[in-house]
């Protein structure tokens, strides 16, 4: 008896939710605007069709099937097709350059590749060849046609008539499929080293998708917006294969620009972004306030300071005041509610993964009545913790989830046990063993800390740990996180390891930066001038000060550049979920940093 996998997960909600919505997909202006709608059953067939047809064609049991897609609809069809045939699913970030994306490819060797379109596919053929490597044999385009390409449709064809020929044809192929068999093959984001594969079983991943209603407790009412790219496991454990455990609809962002408007026409109920996106709403929310009369600013300030208070209150299990509950009552009408339609109005989760969030951050939300539920997992590991819905606790990644077990080495790196385990890195069994203990723990390479109520905290990364010439450990992520209450800085990067002191190289919010007052129109002069504007450079050192002013004497910042531009993607600077890889940053940026520790030290 086969036992059961991932797509017997998606059978199970069909079978109950069947001709219920489960996927809209937008449509685009060319497309006349609003959404083709995919029920459960349809999800269930398109997926099938797919299985089949790559069976047909020759995919063997865990053979990889890679897919180069946005996260759209289809996607999700073909990352169940792909498992569904025995297959093995690994999503590429499309963000990547291409040649980086062929790389990738050739790593993977599959015969078996998923192309968004045409334009895609060139690209990617004229990459791969440069690097002395070919197409893999099988190529399937999501969208549109090319000569010497499968269509998706062709593909959904094939299994449709291999299916009206063989009936049984699709059942043989689950009685295959073993819960231990690897499902899903993960690329690593490569923020403190070079990307690597991580192979995990179909087991793991429904372990962990049976852990989410303990924490998520989301439902066929619910709703979300998805936008995450689906390589990374966040998307895909939480935004995917959850809400199809769970018979939860899901709505696809057409982009990041229109995010905005989606969330208030869509008014999800559930809705997950990377700390990017929470700074970004913040610092728009502080730049609109900058522009109200100062009785209005006093105001929100005054009942976000009094919300503040008042969750004290709650974390330390006390009743709030009835005369702090009355004033907080007025402010959520008068204040907080209108900056909760820019989430749609209906938000009951809200959570924050895929990266750190400051605690600062996650206690102004908290504030405004958007509790932030911040998570933490990892590629190898899976989703491992949740705050508590009721009792989060800003700046925590909250407790373990059901059967994962944590503890502290010696150092203070996290160490983690679980079901969700992966099966290793692909094709690298040195790799694979460096990363776990004698006694079968993962090693997180995270330093963190447990508070007396069982919380936990991640205070820094192993590697990014900064020793000065002097001895001083410094977590830069920590001092980092006390930027994101400041609109004008975009993103800072900590210097210092074996250096007599820290500095920072910083980039700026352009919106932010055309808002102080003197500052000449940013569009109309090089980026470098305007940088060196008084207005700027004193704004900048404020914002320093006031960073400086809450860490310890051997912490502080003592001299910084910006950066003209914002680090990116592009450049290698950036994950696809906007991490900082600091080791390219500092190649990049070379000369800045010599011109750090060049002169006398100073204090900004």
């Amino acid at each position: 008896m086969p036992g059961r996998n991932i797509f017997t997960v998606l059978e199970e909600t069909a079978k109950n939710h069947g001709k219920k919505e489960a996927l809209h997909q937008p449509l685009g202006t060319k497309g006349g605007g609003g959404y083709r709608a995919y029920s459960w059953d349809e999800w269930l067939t398109a997926s099938r069709e797919i299985a089949v047809g790559l069976h047909a064609l020759g995919m063997v049991k865990s053979e990889t099937g890679c897919i180069l897609c946005e996260t759209r609809a289809e996607f999700y069809l073909v990352d169940l097709g792909v498992m569904g045939a025995g297959g093995v699913a690994a999503a590429l970030y499309t963000a990547y350059p291409v040649p980086d994306l062929a790389r990738d490819i050739g790593k993977s060797a599959p015969r078996f590749l998923f192309v968004e379109d045409a334009a895609t596919l060139l690209a990617i053929s004229g990459s791969l060849t440069e690097q002395g490597a070919a197409l893999p044999e099988h190529v399937i385009l999501i969208s549109g046609e090319q000569t010497g390409a499968h269509s998706l449709e062709d593909l959904r064809q094939l299994g449709r008539t291999t299916l009206l020929r063989d009936p049984g044809a699709f059942a043989r192929i689950q009685e295959e499929i073993d819960p231990a068999d690897a499902a899903i093959l993960y690329l690593t984001s490569g923020a403190t080293g070079a990307p690597k594969m991580s192979v995990t079983s179909h087991a793991a991943v429904l372990a962990n998708i049976d852990m989410g209603p303990h924490v998520l407790p989301i439902t066929p009412e619910d709703s979300t917006v998805v936008f995450l790219p689906s390589a990374h496991i966040a998307q895909r454990i939480v935004l995917e294969l959850l809400p199809m455990r769970m018979g939860t609809p899901v709505w696809f962002s057409e982009s990041l620009a229109r995010l905005p408007n989606e969330l208030r026409a869509i008014r999800p109920t559930f809705f997950l972004a990377p700390p990017r996106v929470w700074e970004r709403m913040y610092a728009t929310i502080q730049t609109e306030l900058k522009k109200r009369p100062a009785f209005a600013r006093k105001i929100f300030y005054g009942a976000l300071g009094l919300s503040m208070e008042a969750a004290k209150y709650r974390d330390a299990g006390k009743q709030v005041p009835g005369w702090m509950a009355r004033i907080l009552t007025l402010a959520n009408k008068a204040v907080f509610a209108k900056i909760r339609e820019r989430l749609g109005g209906r938000i009951r989760i809200a959570a924050s993964g895929a990266a750190p969030l400051g605690r600062d951050l996650a206690q102004f939300y908290a504030g405004i009545g958007i509790p932030l539920i911040e998570g933490y997992g990892l590629t190898e590991a899976g989703i491992l913790s949740f705050n508590p819905i009721e009792r989060s606790r800003p700046g925590s990644i909250g407790k373990p989830l059901p059967g994962v077990a944590m503890r502290l080495a010696d150092d203070g790196e996290l160490q983690v046990r679980t079901p969700c385990l992966f099966e290793g890195y692909y094709r690298d069994k040195a790799a694979t063993r460096s990363v776990m203990t004698d006694d079968g723990w993962f090693l997180t390479g995270d330093i963190a800390e447990m508070d007396g109520d069982g919380y936990w905290y991640i205070t820094g990364r192993k590697k990014e740990l900064i020793v000065s010439s002097n001895g001083k450990k410094i977590y830069p992520a920590r001092i980092e996180s006390l930027f994101k209450m400041e609109p004008l800085v975009n993103q800072v990067l900590l210097i210092g390891d074996k250096k007599p002191y820290v500095t920072a190289l910083l980039t700026l919010n352009f919106g932010q930066v055309q808002n102080l007052n003197g500052v000449p129109d940013v569009s109309a002069r090089p980026i470098a001038d305007v940088l060196r504007t008084e207005p700027v450079e004193k704004a900048v050192k404020g914002v320093v000060a006031r960073v400086n002013r809450q860490l310890a004497d051997f912490e502080r910042i003592r001299r910084f550049k910006v950066v003209e531009r914002d680090f990116s993607i592009e450049t290698g600077e950036l994950t696809p979920t906007m991490k900082i890889r600091r080791g390219r940053v500092l190649e990049n940026h070379a000369a800045l940093v010599s011109e750090l520790y060049l002169g006398k030290e100073e204090m900004n």
